[in-house]
């Protein structure tokens, strides 16, 4: 039995085609996998904090010596990473707003990555510590960048993830969602068709 956990990043909640599209993939993973546990995080509904100095400085004081608020703020932290830490599935809705990621993940991904914690400094560079997982990205955008410059997220998604120890990361395109009816649609058809082959 393994446990999927949901990302859902889109600022239209479950109305969001990244949203719609995770759902799906979930559905048809479930489908295939009756016994499986999945958790459900929607950064619209709940958003993580933006980071702030005070909230860094709680990560750094040592346990023994943080404050009443300080100790809240490690344990939300240690929430998240929990969840994402028990997860051996991460499906992970990413719309594009302004070509790069939602604001709200980037919070997200500034909780869950801690020195010691999910991953650690060594003398040759940084080490990932949450081994291995695989990353399903349902990646939405109004137009199409993938393989342009203009395309920041694939790149910074891919980097972040490999930096917390996670290699197995797959790509599910939606684009041109905002280039017509006929665009729109034949862009999802073809995201559902990937979503069959790789959920299934």
């Amino acid at each position: 039995m393994k446990t999927l956990l949901q990302l859902n990043t889109s600022l239209f909640a479950e109305q969001g085609h990244s949203s719609r599209l995770a759902h799906r993939f979930v559905q048809v993973w479930q489908a295939g996998n009756p016994d499986d546990r999945v958790i459900l995080r929607d950064l619209a509904k709940d958003p993580v904090p933006h980071l702030t100095a005070e909230r860094v400085q709680a990560f750094l004081a040592p346990a023994g010596e943080r404050s009443a608020g300080q100790e809240a703020v490690v344990a939300y932290s240690d929430a998240l990473i929990d969840e994402l830490r028990r997860a051996d599935v991460i499906v992970l809705g990413l719309p594009m707003y302004n070509f790069g990621v939602p604001s709200t993940l980037k919070a997200y991904f500034d909780h869950v990555a801690r020195s010691g914690v999910t991953f650690r400094y060594t003398a040759d560079g940084p080490v990932g510590l949450l081994g291995d997982k695989t990353v399903y990205l349902l990646a939405t955008r109004g137009g199409s960048y993938r393989g342009t410059s203009k395309d920041t997220q694939t790149a910074y998604v891919e980097d972040f993830f490999n930096f917390l120890g996670i290699r197995d990361i797959r790509f599910i395109y939606a684009e041109g969602l905002n280039l017509g009816q006929e665009q729109q649609q034949a862009a999802l058809v073809k995201a559902e068709a990937q979503i069959g082959r790789l959920a299934a």
